[in-house]
């Protein structure tokens, strides 16, 4: 089998795509991985091909945060400058993956780019699949609007619209995206994602079910060779956290520095040993604002709780170092690390937030965008987590928060929620990639959670 793989977006979006690829080719299939171009160097580095597809994410995440049009109060104001942005770098990704498309025998794509990855391989006639991290198709389940008040509202209000939001998102592509002229091809969405976390749902969407494609064994975050890190030092031997330290792993994306430090595990393993659980936190790509200020509020929170604070830097200008109450690193090995806290504070992505469910850590979700303040609002609903936009958290709402979380029943609930954590979806996935090229698809594999023998 040659597949083509595309998975555009943040690195959250693109993980998954590199897992897939990885697991296919350990099957001894031909992949063709398609990343945006500031991630190919990250999927290379791990040994996994990759070719560039479409604009740069940190191009796309740069001007949605500068364009004043997201700040308006007039709210066709916004939905122009959100129909502008989904159409930002479409032609690109048309025309890479038009190139690559030839002489493979499946398209994949994960949410980010469903769209144009379809498109190609309708025009191509080769069976096409999307993972759908989060269950966007309509369904009375979801709720439509991310709010607590939602939940309240009757099912076919959801199911609507889940149906509007399709719609639009189509007319905003319309302009940029033609309609493929070719034979129908045989499709499917593949869940990757825990139904149980949204009960009810695995009745009403197609499937396979196959859980979250997780990075269960290091892979992305493995860092062989990697050698120790000094870190830059003030006069009263203070670690300074808010400069990059190592030339090596600095890059750079929309001018900002970007801090990407593989730490050696023992160094991180010995600051975890040496005292009590620390609370994690960690945002991924997005944007965190003023890099010294967010550090001052989680420092002086953590403290106020007498807790330690591990935080992950991620695409944040914060430079590493380690305090006997403080660590800042570039990433962790969240199957290594995240169950050896007490909390975990994040921005909801989908990766981050299933590394927490596995770990049993009671969440606090501080969501951004897309599909983040979704899953915050499902765990609340579940009592995993609590949950706030990150542009309304302060240092005593976090501390709040906290608290709600710290409970018993909110820790018991979470422990039991990862004793029943399935570990296995990129191998699932694959074997539903695996079974829509051999015409295999079966009823039984389209609607089962777990894997098929």
């Amino acid at each position: 089998m040659r597949a083509l793989l595309a998975f555009t977006g943040s690195r959250g979006d693109a993980q998954p795509g590199i897992l897939l690829a990885r697991s296919l080719r350990e099957r001894g299939h031909d992949v063709t991985l398609a990343l945006a171009p500031n991630l190919v160097v990250f999927a290379r580095d791990h040994g996994v091909p990759a070719v560039p597809f479409g604009r740069d994410t940190a191009d796309l995440l740069h001007a949605q945060r500068t364009d004043r049009r997201f700040a308006s109060r007039d709210p066709r104001t916004r939905l122009r400058a959100l129909f502008d942005l989904q159409r930002r770098g479409v032609p690109e990704q048309l025309a890479d993956l038009r190139a690559l498309a030839p002489g493979h025998d499946v398209v994949v794509a994960g949410m980010a780019g469903e769209e144009v990855a379809e498109s190609v391989a309708r025009a191509v006639g080769l069976p096409f699949a999307a993972v759908h991290f989060f269950p966007i198709q309509p369904n009375s389940v979801v709720p439509v609007v991310p709010a607590r008040w939602a939940a309240r509202l009757p099912g076919f209000v959801h199911r609507g619209g889940w149906s509007v939001l399709a719609r639009a998102r189509a007319a905003a592509l319309a302009p940029v995206l033609p309609v493929a002229a070719g034979p129908n091809v045989a499709s499917v969405r593949i869940q990757a994602y825990d139904p149980r976390l949204f009960p009810g749902v695995d009745e009403q969407l197609p499937g396979p079910f196959v859980g979250f494609p997780l990075d269960r064994n290091g892979f992305l975050t493995s860092a062989e060779g990697a050698e120790p890190i000094t870190v830059g030092m003030h006069d009263d031997r203070t670690p300074s956290f808010v400069e990059a330290v190592d030339e090596r792993v600095v890059e750079s994306f929309d001018d900002t520095a970007v801090s990407d430090l593989r730490l050696p595990s023992p160094t991180l393993d010995s600051w975890l040993d040496e005292a009590s659980a620390p609370i994690y936190v960690g945002f991924g790509s997005m944007d965190v604002g003023d890099p010294a200020a967010f550090v001052a509020t989680l420092r002086e929170v953590c403290a106020r709780r007498g807790r330690r604070l591990l935080l992950a830097s991620g695409w944040a200008s914060i430079g590493p170092g380690f305090e006997d109450a403080v660590a800042i690193v570039g990433q962790v090995d969240h199957a290594r690390v995240l169950p050896r806290c007490v909390a975990a504070v994040h921005h909801g992505g989908a990766g981050t937030t299933a590394a927490a469910l596995r770990a049993g850590v009671p969440q606090v979700i501080c969501s951004v965008q897309a599909d983040q303040p979704y899953w915050g609002q499902a765990l609340r609903r579940l009592g995993l987590a609590a949950t706030i936009p990150a542009k309304k958290l302060t240092g005593d709402r976090l501390e709040a928060l906290l608290d709600l979380i710290s409970r018993p029943d909110v820790v018991q609930r979470a422990a039991t929620c990862a004793a029943g954590f399935a570990t296995d979806g990129v191998e699932r996935a694959a074997d539903a990639v695996e079974a829509l090229v051999g015409s295999t698809l079966t009823p039984d594999l389209l609607h089962c959670a777990g894997r098929q023998p």
